[in-house]
């Protein structure tokens, strides 16, 4: 990890300079690359060389995005992807045979539970679910084919917090491996790395974009395990394009300013919310009320920007909740500069079977805010005159 600051390898860490002595890196939108000779060639396929060969395997701007997210996370190396869901499978498939288990946390992205239940099973893979509040349970879950530890914190849609310590120390005394999606919370507000894990997922969508623009994921940690990522991603094609690869780069020069006034914003908004009286509760890492807010001060920066709390009257007080909604977004993404209002149970968790919901603490009133950029006292007001 170089000593220069976050903000200083986020703006500088940047591609070779090319004959045109640009300030800015350029695009390289081109599929292959050229060789000088047949021996060339050769040498470079073997990786006796290191060089860029076909953009499905590496480019020149995808490349650049990699090596920051690698110095931001503390990683040794990483892969970059389509998506962040990308990211997800190809990491398990990666690292997954047919017989192995997982031990993960309940309250994850619908669609990873979607991977976990409709197609693991298909290849004889299993999971076992521990509850966010019940991590006492971990050691018990753990079998002899169990491979891997996953967990987000925090956690999606619910904003719950793991101990990442806690998890690291399980998993060492079992010899198994602890995967972490990072996502929620930035390379610059948390590195799970520091704590013990050893590969962490980023849907790159999200706050590393930070503008609703590109999709994009990435997965860094240790070398030997992203060598392997790296060979089933050159099999299987779900490489980051390098246009969303610059865009996603230009986007990490300003990832620590950006995610600054988000956690701000979210802060004074969850602290307005909790004492609303049509809110039955509210969850945001750095709000004392929450309830692992020790462990979230002591790894993580600031509490991120997203916060779930739950309207008063379930369903219909949700439903007209959102109807009255007036210059907030109603969408399922999250990470813009736009806040945006999201129905976890009729959206990205409508088909997580109800027990799992439950588990995931996710109710039919809950709404998930991804908190943006825009003047606190407008977001304040938006959400305010819908709540009455």
């Amino acid at each position: 990890m170089s000593n220069k600051k976050f903000e200083t390898l986020a703006v500088r860490t940047q591609s070779e300079t090319t004959q045109f002595s640009e300030h800015s890196v350029p695009l390289y939108l081109t599929s292959g690359f050229v060789f000088d000779d047949a021996e060339e060639m050769r040498a470079s396929f073997a990786e006796e060389k290191q060089r860029d060969l076909y953009s499905r395997y590496s480019n020149p701007n995808v490349n650049e995005f990699v090596d920051k997210v690698c110095l931001m996370e503390g990683a040794e190396a990483g892969f970059a992807f389509a998506s962040g869901m990308a990211a997800v499978f190809s990491t398990f498939a990666t690292l997954l045979d047919a017989g192995d288990h997982v031990v993960s946390c309940s309250s994850v992205f619908g669609a990873t539970h979607g991977l976990f239940t409709k197609y693991f099973p298909k290849w004889n893979i299993e999971c076992s679910y521990f509850n966010v509040n019940e991590v006492e349970t971990i050691e018990g879950l753990i079998k002899p084919n169990t491979k891997f530890l996953y967990a987000e914190t925090p956690t999606n849609p619910g904003v719950d917090v793991l101990d990442l310590a806690y998890l690291s120390a399980i998993c060492k005394k079992h010899n198994i491996l602890l995967v972490v999606d990072n996502c929620f919370a930035t390379p610059y507000l948390q590195n799970p790395i520091k704590f013990g894990a050893d590969l962490v997922i980023h849907s790159a969508t999200k706050l590393m974009d930070g503008q609703g623009r590109v999709l994009g994921g990435v997965t860094v940690g240790k070398k030997e395990l992203i060598r392997e990522i790296y060979l089933f991603a050159r099999l299987t094609g779900p490489s980051m394009s390098p246009f969303n690869a610059w865009v996603l780069s230009k986007s990490l020069e300003t990832l620590a300013v950006r995610t600054e006034k988000h956690c701000e914003n979210a802060l004074k908004l969850a602290t307005f919310l909790e004492a609303h009286p049509k809110v039955k509760w509210v969850k945001y890492p750095f709000l004392k009320s929450h309830p692992k807010h020790d462990i979230a001060k002591k790894q993580m920066l600031l509490g991120g920007n997203i916060i779930a709390f739950e309207v008063k009257g379930g369903l219909e007080g949700g439903r007209s909740f959102f109807d009255a909604i007036k210059m907030c977004s109603l969408s399922a993404n999250l990470g813009d500069t736009r806040t945006i209002v999201t129905h976890p149970a009729s959206t990205t968790h409508a088909k997580v079977e109800p027990e799992v919901k439950a588990a995931a603490g996710i109710t039919d009133g809950m709404v998930r805010v991804s908190v943006g950029l825009e003047h606190i006292d407008d977001i304040i007001s938006d959400l305010n005159q819908a709540l009455n």
